[in-house]
C-alpha cells in the first residue's frame, strides 16, 4: 500500500497552499503516495482561484484512514483556524502564523500515533510565528518539543548527495567554536544511527575541513588538529566508518559521486551551498533523530508571489517522494 504522508498546509498566507495543490494533483505523487492534508477548507478553495492552480475535489476527513486517495482528490483535515474576512495572501499575520502552527501539531500528533507514516512540510513565517505567539523560531523547534526529542539533526539530501550539519542558526564565530572533539564524536554516533534508521547501511561518513585545505596542518588553523582529527581516530577505533578532514572543496563533489556515503558539514552555509548550488529547488530537508520521519521544502513562504499562481511544487512533490522512499525503512527500524 502507498505510504500515507501528512501536509501541513503550511502559513496561509504564502505559497504553501498553492504547492500544496499542484502537489497533489501531480501524477506521480497520486501513483506512489497517499496523501493528507492538515489545514483550512476554506483557505484551500480560495487557492483554487489562483491563475493556473489545479481544481481538486476536497474530501473532508476527520480520519487520514477513512479518506478517497483518487485521482483529483485532495484529502482534508478541516482546522477551520482562518478568519476569511481578516485574511490577507502575502502578508505577515500572528493568526496565519497561529494555524501554520496548529497544522503542524496535527500533523505530528497524527505522526506520532503511527496514524500517518511520515510528515512533509510545508514553508512557514518566523514573523508570523511570533505575532501568533509561537514561541518556536521554525519547524525544528516545533518537531523537537511535539516529539520529545533532544537536538534533532538536519540531514539535507539531494541526487546522490546527503549533508548532516554539526551547526545550523548560529553566527559563524560561535560556529567554529562549536567545533570540538565531544561534539563531532557524538553528532557521528547519531548521524550513523540516523541513516540507519533509513536504510542506509553502506558506505563511509566524510567530515569536512573547517579551514582551506583543512588547516594544512595547522599552517591555516588548528582545529582541524586539535578536534577534527583527534575525534575521527576515537571514532575509527569504536568501529565507526569515517573519515576526515577532507577539505570542504572536494568533499561534497566526492560524496556526490559515491565516495562517502554522507557528509558532515561543521557549519550551516558550508553545506547549504554545497546542496543548494547542485539544485536549489530538489535540495530537501530532514529531520531526523526523532521517532517520526519529517522532510520539508527548503525555500521559505514567497509572500511576494504568493497568490500569483507562478510558484514551483517541485520542492514540495520531491519532499513528498522523500518521505515515500524512506518511511518503509523507517517504519521498520
Amino acid at each position: 500500500m502507498r505510504p500515507l504522508i501528512a501536509i501541513p498546509m503550511g502559513d496561509p498566507a504564502g505559497i504553501g497552499p498553492e504547492i500544496v495543490l499542484k502537489t497533489i494533483a501531480d501524477e506521480e505523487t497520486q501513483r506512489t503516495a497517499r496523501c493528507i492534508v492538515v489545514g483550512s477548507r476554506k483557505v484551500m478553495e480560495y487557492a483554487m482561484d489562483y491563475p493556473g492552480s489545479p481544481r481538486l475535489e476536497i474530501v473532508t476527513v476527520d480520519d487520514p484512514r477513512d479518506g478517497k486517495y483518487d485521482p483529483g482528490v485532495l484529502n482534508l483535515i478541516d482546522l477551520d483556524n482562518v478568519d476569511m474576512d481578516q485574511f490577507v495572501v502575502g502578508k505577515v499575520s500572528g493568526m496565519c502564523g497561529r494555524a501554520a502552527y496548529d497544522y503542524i501539531a496535527k500533523s505530528i500528533e497524527l505522526a506520532n500515533a503511527r496514524i500517518v507514516d511520515a510528515v512533509s512540510t510545508t514553508p512557514i513565517n518566523k514573523e508570523s510565528l511570533r505575532e501568533g505567539g509561537i514561541n518556536f523560531i521554525g519547524h525544528t523547534e516545533i518537531f523537537s518539543a511535539l516529539t520529545h526529542s533532544n537536538d534533532p539533526l538536519t540531514l539535507f539530501e539531494v541526487n546522490n548527495l546527503r549533508v548532516f550539519f554539526l551547526s545550523r542558526h548560529v553566527s559563524l564565530r560561535k560556529a567554529c567554536d562549536m567545533v570540538t572533539k565531544d561534539r563531532i564524536i557524538d553528532y557521528v554516533i547519531r548521524c550513523t544511527e540516523a541513516l540507519r534508521k533509513l536504510g542506509v547501511t553502506e558506505g563511509t561518513m566524510a567530515i569536512a575541513g573547517l579551514n582551506p585545505h583543512s588547516g594544512e596542518h595547522g599552517l591555516f588553523g588548528d582545529e582541524e588538529v586539535k578536534e577534527v582529527f583527534p575525534a575521527v581516530e576515537e571514532l575509527q577505533k569504536r568501529g565507526y566508518k569515517v573519515v576526515g578532514p577532507i577539505g570542504a572543496d572536494s568533499v561534497f563533489s566526492q560524496a556526490l559521486h559515491g565516495k562517502y556515503n554522507s557528509v558532515l558539514s561543521l557549519y550551516h552555509d558550508q553545506g547549504h551551498i554545497a546542496t543548494k548550488t547542485l539544485d536549489f529547488e530538489r535540495t530537501i530537508s530532514i529531520t531526523a533523530g526523532m521517532p517520526i520521519l519529517r522532510t520539508s521544502v527548503d525555500h521559505g513562504t514567497a509572500f511576494d508571489i504568493a497568490g500569483k499562481g507562478i510558484a514551483s511544487a517541485v520542492s514540495m512533490k520531491e519532499a513528498v517522494r522523500l518521505a515515500v522512499k524512506y518511511a518503509p525503512a523507517f517504519l521498520q527500524n
